[in-house]
């Protein structure tokens, strides 16, 4: 979790004999919004359970695990709304991450389904500054399916995993993570992963493009001092040329993101905020690919999210605005796909139990 939400720091634990102590935890959540330019299908108006899980998880010991499940949305700027119901079946299924883990001393490796090593923001909303997850993020994987081994000498921590990309079952991705700590305020993180070979589908949960990458990189610096966290980071990705899987010119993003968090001092209350740009390459007559609002497209994004947290109790506002320029029509925001601004205001509350 990255600030500004608190995880309870007491959950239910059990000890097994001869086996170790097992934590239960969980979160509750609801989350309501209004917004204009609606995508097909959305509503200017709905409410919905954005988290209903509960993790269950053995820390320590040579052998652990963690298991989450439940229904969950995962809401993010520039894209339609999908209701909680639908996301879950559609993507990751009522189990959405789950794995064992094995740990020696400085090393471990992990295997199951595994959280990304990709991006500054995480899967879902508990676990970020904002409620909505922005443009960067709807570039990367969330989940992948595979095994991850881990390596920690000094400052310097290290990942390297087999995975199956953006959940398309397919085992041809390698992705990697170098991550410096540098002092107790601040860490650099590189991280680079690509697809292999090639995957000749695409669904909902595995976009064809995105998931036929030869690389999507990230350089996150992340600092943290007193009531301050701020957290800049580029982020490159390059789609594969490939005839056979309809791609018939590499195509490419380019992004730039700064979260930042503010805990006000003698206070239960924390103020988080996101910019970000992002541009993509080609031109509609050029046979580039879309990945953004169409081939050349640009969008830049402002997010501002207060929040209140008591113990496991929280409630958060949010107010967005995503702005497009240089779309093709018929592939950028709103009804028709022709707007190029879209705001939304949401608010989130719930228990991390």
């Amino acid at each position: 979790m990255e600030g500004p939400l608190a995880v309870n720091v007491k959950p239910e634990s059990f000890d097994i004999p001869d086996f170790g102590k097992i934590y239960v935890s969980g979160a509750v959540t609801g989350l309501g919004l209004a917004e204009d330019s609606k995508f097909p299908g959305d509503r200017s108006a709905l409410a919905d359970v954005s988290n209903a899980q509960v993790f269950i998880q053995k820390v320590d010991g040579a052998f652990q695990f963690f298991i989450q499940a439940g229904a969950y949305s995962l809401p993010s700027l520039g894209a339609g709304y999908v209701t909680s119901g639908t996301m879950t079946t559609n993507t990751y299924g009522p189990l959405p991450q789950a794995f064992v883990k094995f740990v020696s001393g400085n090393f471990s490796i992990e295997a199951g389904k595994l959280p990304t090593l990709c991006g500054a923001e995480y899967t879902f909303t508990f676990e970020n500054m904002n409620i909505f997850r922005g443009l960067l993020w709807n570039q990367e994987n969330a989940v992948n399916r595979g095994v991850q081994a881990n390596y920690t000498a000094g400052p310097v921590a290290l990942s390297l995993s087999w995975n199956d990309g953006y959940y398309s079952n397919r085992y041809n991705w390698l992705s990697g993570a170098a991550t410096w700590t540098i002092n107790s305020s601040n860490t650099l993180e590189f991280m680079a992963m690509g697809n292999m070979g090639t995957t000749d589908y695409g669904t909902f949960v595995t976009p064809l493009y995105l998931n036929n990458q030869s690389n999507m990189d990230n350089l996150i610096y992340s600092y943290t001092s007193g009531a301050w966290i701020a957290q800049p980071y580029l982020q490159y990705g390059v789609t594969k040329t490939g005839a056979a899987i309809g791609i018939p010119k590499a195509s490419s993003t380019t992004g730039f993101g700064l979260l930042m968090n503010y805990a006000v001092p003698n206070t239960s209350f924390n103020l988080a905020g996101r910019v970000e740009y992002e541009s993509s390459s080609g031109n509609a007559t050029d046979g580039s690919v879309n990945l953004l609002y169409g081939p050349d497209s640009k969008a830049w994004s402002f997010t501002f999210t207060p929040t209140y947290q008591v113990g496991v109790l929280f409630t958060r506002a949010e107010i967005s605005v995503v702005q497009a320029s240089s779309i093709t029509r018929g592939m950028a925001l709103g009804p028709t796909g022709t707007n190029r601004e879209q705001t939304r205001f949401a608010i989130e509350t719930g228990i991390l139990f």
